[in-house]
């Protein structure tokens, strides 16, 4: 804790605070009520996601206010802001989710202006859906302040009626909203009446907080932790609990702990932190969307990891905790279970850990995991000694199909059907794929291409839920598999293969197939391929009429397409910290 008259010699915000020139900045902060006192304390901006678009974002106000509270226990004085946040839920499956991964550029674009346009000294985000938590960590080690990390929480889950009328599969699970989107398939198959849809829609998303599975959102909030920029156990508690806001003011009170110290994102955000990241995304079988916001985020610290560097992590770790979409269990079940800091003991105990990566506390990983005394319950948590499987529940793919890779999830599923061997069905974007499948208009043991969907060529690389949803609802999860060079949502299950590059805007061979390539998907042996010859691949790369047009012409989403990079490289679009030449806190 910071006491007495601080020097802020050093600080961003004496640029705003002190000497006789900054009269008139300090008038301002007078004019909200900013005691003296205030004034000459460190500023520490609070950023939330907070809007009315989503039960993921709508409780960040109020953890907001508990956050200020620790930073004023602490001797620095809160600035809250907000930003922009774009729920996929709700953006799911039409031209809004154009809009989703550009929003994780914006998010960061703006907590960045913010923190510098204000000159404040470290930063606390707190951040609620899909793309706001790497954005939110992206700005922190972008401006490389002391930064704090806190996730909103996650929805409780909810409970079907016990009603003849619902299927007893719904009646018998807890239900997320990707049971929402996998009704939509079974109704359409005509095996879910109207009132049961309408019955299960209103119950499935009983309270704030993001979607409960192991999707891309608690995926990202268990990497906060395992990173180091969340506090240890803070992502675990579910959004509505009010006992979550202890998180926010310890949150608070760590950020000026770690002020004092000097210690940076970038003293946090390491290349052996991402490698503990991308362990618990493995073996927790996370969303395949952290082969796109790791590289993302060691980017904005100027390390090199890519898809490949994070799939490599992947295969050699066991996959150990039984979550949905793959396995059983919700976020609250994995926090009653004891959470994180219990799933990174259990990766020590294999030596899967770097101990030595500093985390928001101060303390070093190891140091934190000492603490931990709770043991793996073996419902939820397996012991690492007889995981689920041997290998992570993600797995990256190479072969002449994606010479810069791919990534597909695999928890849940037998090595046997890791494999996956039959003809091309080629669709030019999701929609025309959604509509052929809602007709039927595939045959089982075909493999779905959906191309023209990449960050640059959809625009907005978007997420697959509505299609692949419907294929499971429809039964056909295990009977047909998918490619594409966009995403897949975190809530995805199926042999669903995302991420392929290069990406068919950029000639990729995904732009080359034709209906009837036999494809060959291998999870087992790390292959994507077509069976086709190098000769054939050049021919019709030769005959290639070039990039689908859009009619996004100008605008945000425009923009990002023309920035955006690889997705192998994590879609990120500016040159990051190895091209920067100056630090923002040293300014």
């Amino acid at each position: 804790m910071l006491k007495g008259k601080v020097d802020k010699t050093n600080l961003p915000s004496r640029h705003v605070t002190e000497g006789p020139a900054r009269a008139p900045h300090r008038s301002y902060l007078y004019a909200m009520g900013v005691s003296e006192e205030e004034i000459h304390q460190p500023l520490v901006g609070v950023a939330t996601c907070w809007n009315e678009a989503a039960p993921c974002n709508i409780a960040l106000s109020r953890q907001a206010q508990a956050v200020k509270l620790g930073v004023k226990h602490a001797n620095g004085t809160p600035r809250e802001f907000t930003t922009i946040t774009v729920t996929d839920g709700i953006a799911m499956g039409h031209e809004g989710m154009r809009s989703s991964l550009a929003s994780r550029e914006a998010i960061a674009d703006t907590v960045e202006l913010t923190m510098r346009g204000h000159c404040y000294d470290a930063l606390v985000g707190l951040a609620g859906c899909d793309k706001s938590l790497p954005g939110m960590m992206m700005a922190m080690v972008r401006l490389n302040v002391p930064s704090v990390f806190i996730y909103g929480g996650s929805i409780l889950p909810g409970k079907a009626p016990q009603v003849d009328e619902i299927p007893e599969d719904f009646r018998s699970r807890d239900l997320t909203v990707q049971d929402m989107f996998e009704a939509v398939g079974r109704h359409q198959n005509g095996e879910l009446s109207d009132a049961a849809l309408d019955m299960l829609e209103r119950v499935a998303c009983p309270s704030s907080g993001a979607c409960g599975g192991q999707f891309t959102a608690n995926t990202m909030a268990c990497v906060s932790e395992a990173i180091g920029l969340a506090l240890m156990n803070s992502s675990g508690m579910p959004a509505p609990y009010e006992s979550r806001d202890q998180y926010g003011v310890a949150s608070g009170d760590a950020v000026m702990n770690l002020l004092e110290r000097n210690i940076r994102a970038r003293d946090v955000v390491t290349r052996k932190a991402l490698e503990n990241a991308a362990r618990v995304v493995a073996c927790t079988g996370g969303s395949t969307n952290a082969g796109l916001h790791l590289p993302a985020i060691a980017h904005e610290a100027g390390i090199d990891f890519f898809l490949q560097d994070v799939c490599d992590i992947f295969r050699d770790t066991p996959y150990f905790v039984d979550l949905k979409p793959g396995g059983q269990f919700v976020a609250k079940d994995l926090y009653d279970a004891g959470g994180i800091p219990v799933v990174m003991t259990e990766l020590r105990k294999a030596g899967l850990i770097h101990e030595d990566c500093v985390t928001a506390s101060g303390r070093s990983i190891g140091e934190e995991l000492d603490l931990i005394t709770r043991e793996a319950d073996g419902r939820v948590i397996y012991p690492i000694e007889t995981p689920i499987t041997k290998t992570g529940g993600v797995v990256g793919l190479k072969g002449n199909l994606a010479p810069e890779g791919a990534i597909v999830k695999v928890a849940g599923m037998s090595p046997e059907e890791q494999v996956f061997t039959g003809p091309a069905r080629v669709f030019e974007c999701e929609e025309e794929a959604f509509e052929a499948v809602k007709k039927r208009g595939y045959e089982e043991g075909e493999v779905i291409v959906i191309r023209n969907e990449g960050p640059a060529g959809g625009p907005g690389m978007r997420e697959m839920l509505a299609t692949t949803a419907a294929l499971s609802g429809q039964g056909m999860g295990k009977k047909v598999a998918l490619i594409t060079d966009g995403r897949f949502s975190g809530a995805t299950r199926g042999f669903c293969v995302g991420h392929v590059g290069p990406e068919a805007a950029h000639g990729g061979p995904i732009a080359l197939l034709k209906n009837g390539d036999v494809i060959t998907i291998d999870a087992v042996r790390g292959e994507l391929s077509v069976d086709l010859s190098e000769a054939e691949l050049e021919a019709r790369k030769a005959d290639w009429a070039g990039p689908r047009e859009t009619i996004y012409a100008s605008g945000a989403v425009w923009k990002f397409a023309q920035l955006v990079g690889a997705t192998y490289k994590g879609a990120v679009t500016h040159p990051g910290a190895q091209a920067e030449k100056h630090v923002y806190m040293d300014l």
